[in-house]
């Protein structure tokens, strides 16, 4: 690390020294010069230096010297140029008056020049002026016109400036799509110019554009990316802004794993480099999470530490949401006359907020108007005298030119016009056979699809009946033989009574084993048509838990019911098949004393349903396998059988009724099945 810094200062000081070297070069070379615009040229060279190196009052004194002797040698660029860094060093002390009236003058120099690329820089500068002033329409008018000439030219200094000038000024004027448009803009040139801390500014501006858009999974890839640049030595202070910024993020999506894991991180940091505001950024966020988890008593606590803190430093946007995390916990706890008061204090910072927010427009609303002078009348007067004698030579010049060029116009033509007229022939025939490719190509691969198809479900096909027969055979011959022994007296009726759970069970696997084979063939025929209604998806869960009521007694397992009246919009008969294999599996995987809970919640607008056991769980392998187009089974805790088709038929049976199934598990420890369906027609 020591090494590091060493380096950065010898750094540091070589450019310096170069500087220094270079405006002492400059120095020596102008003081033997003539009084030529060889001299006006050095001259700028200088004073540009001296701009760079930030000494602005040295800067001064050569800019009017070299203004004096561009006007005596009639030096029209000089005195554009002069004027224009002129009005550069006026601006950077916001002396906005005398740096328009140096704009103004270079640019009526440029406009005389014809100098486009002058005239865009001076746009631009003026446009930054403006916005900086709260004149975004004049500001935004100035920079978009400087805009083209900078991106035809490639002049990407320029070009990160003003893209960076309209972000602002888009975002001030409450155009959140332009802002965010322009920050992508500044971000790729800034790459481009290695720009460090421009890149960092640009890539939080966008995650910012992109949170306040409500595309938080964007702001999140923005917000993470600033992390990876940041200097752990350089930029505590937007370390700790950042790091609650994601967990509010993530908090957004309810992954509250992921938000704790960065709000506490980011608290601790904030705590450790004493940043009032990350932490209180850190704590409101924190506050909510703990809200949300039902951890009331700490969320409190936290709650009322960024009260504090906010009403210390006088954060008005973070003390807005602190009015509104109290009056949530107040109205949670009950406590409603409280609740009220914090209403009332959040409604009020709002409006105050509000009215703030709104782009400031100031008494002088165009850029400011400056008369030429004296000196400068005389001078435009023989500039254009010289610039007519110009015109008239370049006149002569160019009419004979256009006598030539008119001639060979004319010759090109003819020959033009034959070789389109051959080639607008051959191009005819040419895309003719190319549409009868493509059409050709078309059928093939759809011929490749169907055919690519027909394979996998003949394999499924031999895989399942294979499956099938050899099950069903166990199934049938075990029920047969069961009850040849009893027709033939070679056992007891109390012996037969003995073996009739094991009878029962085969009965219930070969009548599984069918229910699952005459659904998947239905569906490999297409012809599950969903015939979608209104229905509570209480009354199923409960009748498909009456079901298995015996097997969960034999297997002694606690069946808990979480459910909640709630409507789904789906095929009821379809729903009802896939909620049956979730509870049978359940049933089927877990262990004498496991849990199995059935809950349903709301989620976006729609019905999440959650089959949760504590079973024997899933290998990450196997969870792989599950939804597959194939079979796939294991046997059960008591070695119960399986068909390989339930988790496949309740896939596709979810996805017609535009809905999704999805699986969590961790070995050993238990499995949770989700499926997410609509709560009403996806079409309206």
């Amino acid at each position: 690390m020591k090494q590091l810094i060493t380096l950065a200062v010898l750094c540091t000081s070589f450019i310096c020294l170069s500087q220094t070297n270079e405006i002492d070069s400059l120095t020596v070379e102008l003081a033997y010069q003539k009084q030529d615009s060889a001299k006006v040229d050095t001259s700028l060279r200088l004073v540009k230096a001296l701009y760079d190196a930030k000494s602005y009052k040295k800067a001064l004194t050569y800019i009017d010297n070299t203004e004096r002797l561009s006007k005596y040698l009639n030096h029209a660029k000089g005195i554009a140029d002069v004027n224009y860094y002129k009005a550069l060093i006026y601006a950077q002390k916001d002396d906005y008056y005398n740096a328009i009236d140096g704009y103004n003058r270079s640019k009526r120099y440029y406009n005389q020049l014809g100098d486009t690329l002058g005239i865009a820089k001076v746009n631009n500068s003026i446009g930054l002026i403006e916005i900086k002033r709260g004149n975004y329409s004049v500001g935004l008018e100035n920079s978009l016109s400087a805009i083209h000439t900078f991106e035809s030219r490639n002049l990407n200094d320029e070009l990160s400036l003003a893209y960076n000038n309209l972000a602002e000024a888009y975002y001030n004027t409450n155009q959140i799509d332009k802002a965010l448009e322009f920050n992508i803009k500044a971000l790729n040139v800034r790459k481009q110019l290695r720009d460090s801390i421009g890149i960092k500014t640009s890539t939080k501006n966008i995650a910012l554009l992109y949170s306040e858009r409500k595309e938080h999974r964007k702001a999140i890839e923005y917000y993470e990316d600033v992390l990876n640049l940041i200097n752990p030595n350089t930029d505590q202070k937007l370390k700790g802004e950042i790091l609650p910024r994601i967990g509010a993020e993530y908090l957004r999506f309810k992954d509250y794993d992921k938000a704790a894991e960065y709000l506490v991180e980011g608290l601790k940091f904030n705590r450790q480099t004493k940043n009032e505001d990350g932490v209180l950024r850190a704590l409101n966020a924190i506050g909510e999470l703990n809200m949300q988890q039902n951890k009331l008593k700490l969320a409190e606590n936290q709650i009322n530490e960024a009260y504090n803190i906010a009403t210390k430093i006088n954060n008005r946007t973070e003390l807005l949401k602190n009015y509104r995390l109290h009056k949530e916990i107040d109205s949670i706890n009950g406590r409603f006359q409280n609740a009220f008061f914090w209403q009332g204090k959040y409604f009020n910072l709002k409006s105050e907020l509000d009215k703030e927010s709104l782009p400031i427009i100031p008494i002088i609303t165009n850029p400011i108007k400056v008369e030429p002078l004296d000196n400068d009348t005389n001078f435009n007067a023989i500039a254009i005298k010289q610039k007519e004698a110009e015109n008239e030579v370049m006149f002569k010049k160019l009419k004979a030119i256009s006598y030539v060029l008119g001639s060979a116009f004319l010759i090109v033509s003819t020959i033009l016009l034959l070789i389109y007229l051959k080639r607008k022939n051959t191009l005819k025939f040419n895309r003719e056979l190319q549409e009868k490719n493509k059409e050709i190509k078309l059928r093939n691969e759809e011929f490749a699809r169907q055919t690519q198809h027909l394979e996998e479900v003949n394999s499924v096909k031999d895989r399942l009946f294979s499956i099938v027969s050899h099950d069903l055979k166990d199934s049938i011959s075990s029920i047969k033989g069961f009850i040849d022994l009893l027709k033939e007296d070679g056992i007891s009726r109390e012996e037969f009574y003995d073996l009739v759970p094991e009878l029962s069970e085969n009965a219930d696997s070969a009548s599984q084993l069918l229910f699952n084979l005459l659904n998947w063939s239905k569906s490999q025929m297409q012809n599950l048509e969903p015939k979608p209604e209104l229905f509570n998806i209480q009354d199923v869960f409960r009748n498909k838990m009456s079901l298995v009521e015996q097997k969960v007694e034999q297997k002694r397992i606690v069946l808990i019911d979480e459910s909640r009246r709630d409507f789904i919009y789906a095929d009821k008969s379809m729903i009802e098949i896939v909620i049956q294999n979730l509870i049978t599996n359940a049933v089927k995987f877990t262990r004498v004393g496991d849990v199995i809970t059935v809950s349903n919640s709301d989620h976006d607008g729609n019905s999440l349903i959650c089959i949760e056991d504590t079973g024997v769980g899933i290998s990450r392998e196997n969870i792989d396998k599950l939804f597959q187009n194939g079979t796939f089974t294991t046997r059960g805790t008591s070695n119960e059988k399986g068909t390989g088709l339930g988790l496949t038929i309740c896939k596709e049976l979810v996805e017609l009724n535009k809905g999704r199934i999805w699986v969590e598990s961790t070995q050993g420890v238990g499995t949770k099945f989700y499926v997410e369906l609509p709560k009403a027609n996806p079409e309206n």
